[in-house]
């Protein structure tokens, strides 16, 4: 049986590593995973000027969450379950929130790259409370680097965590209002979130993966439904990142890889040319050379396509015959096509 990861998301100050303490000690051989925020040398600066620090506070939180949570998740799970008191996905909506233009876009590559390497929870508890709730919390722990806090901030970030929960597709979301729960103190109310955690895993309980056998059987199918079917249960089994403009660069990646073997064959052409051999023969021989590779790129390259219109909802066989209909009785540009036999002759 696999270990459940639970990961506690909410603002700051609504709890969330007080419930990760405590449910830790309510499942049997639990680990625990806390955020390390302290250490980030720019979080005091950036709660006075938002704007200039952003992007040196983000970057520092991003390398930090993932170089704690690479390792520590694989290896905690190995173990037993295993309780956080956040998601590593999060530190996208606060780049969203406190990023622009080029910073974000940077920040969006790095983050997409390493965020392929990091497990993601079999569930997101997301505590939620009212403004003036979190505000006297924050104020009761007294952090120095939060006295300065403009509370106009934790009312953005609220309903950034909303808009973000709301459009997350790949990772269950249990919603908790603890504005009128004391969890610490109160018995009762850390049996009911309690009982809550529980039913919500035992609801979104992964299926077992799909059998290689039938997977294989789709594949022989021969059809690009078959092929869009496998990769829906592929992804679901393998848990991938379903984000489109992160597959749409793995997409180019695969056009770079496969320009590359191009490059390849059309520097053997030549060489063989240069040998003596017939620009047919140089041209079979240097194919020849490099279809194995070049073979092993277009399939990672249709592999992605069929990504990208699963994650879309676009039937790709439907689009492929409606599209090949139209180009029938196309008008194709001329440098597309080759010479006739009175212009090669002319």
């Amino acid at each position: 049986m696999t270990n459940h990861f639970i990961a506690i998301e909410g603002v700051i100050g609504v709890g969330k590593t007080t419930l990760a303490r405590l449910l830790q000690g309510k499942f049997t051989n639990a680990n625990l995973l806390l955020e390390v925020f302290e250490e980030n040398p720019f979080l005091s600066n950036f709660y006075q000027d938002r704007e200039r620090y952003a992007f040196q506070t983000q970057l520092f939180f991003l390398l930090s969450r993932y170089h704690q949570q690479n390792k520590a998740v694989p290896e905690a799970l190995k173990r037993g379950p295993l309780v956080s008191d956040y998601t590593f996905a999060k530190d996208e909506l606060f780049a969203w929130l406190n990023l622009k233009d080029d910073e974000l876009a940077m920040y969006g590559r790095v983050h997409a790259a390493l965020s392929e390497k990091i497990p993601k929870p079999n569930l997101i508890v997301y505590l939620k409370a009212d403004h003036e709730v979190v505000m006297r919390r924050i104020a009761l722990r007294d952090r120095p680097y939060e006295r300065d806090m403009d509370p106009e901030y934790i009312r953005e970030l609220a309903a950034a965590y909303q808009a973000w929960l709301s459009h997350l597709q790949d990772i269950p979301v249990l919603n908790i209002d603890v504005s009128n729960l004391d969890f610490l103190a109160n018995e009762e109310d850390l049996a009911h979130v309690i009982g809550q955690v529980q039913a919500a895993l035992a609801h979104h309980a992964p299926t077992a993966p799909p059998e290689s056998e039938s997977q294989s059987r789709l594949l022989q199918q021969g059809k690009l439904p078959a092929y869009q079917e496998f990769h829906r249960q592929l992804d679901a089994s393998k848990n991938f990142d379903p984000d489109l403009f992160f597959n749409y660069i793995l997409l180019t990646e695969e056009m770079g890889e496969i320009a590359s073997e191009l490059v390849k064959m059309w520097g053997d052409g030549r060489r063989l040319m240069g040998d003596g051999r017939s620009p047919h023969e140089a041209h079979q021989e240097a194919i020849n050379r490099h279809r194995a590779g070049l073979r092993s790129e277009l399939a990672d390259l249709l592999a992605y396509t069929l990504k990208l219109a699963n994650y879309t909802g676009i039937d790709l066989e439907q689009a492929y015959l409606e599209k090949m209909r139209q180009n029938i009785n196309r008008e194709w540009p001329r440098e597309r096509t080759l010479p006739d036999e009175a212009e090669r002759s002319s």
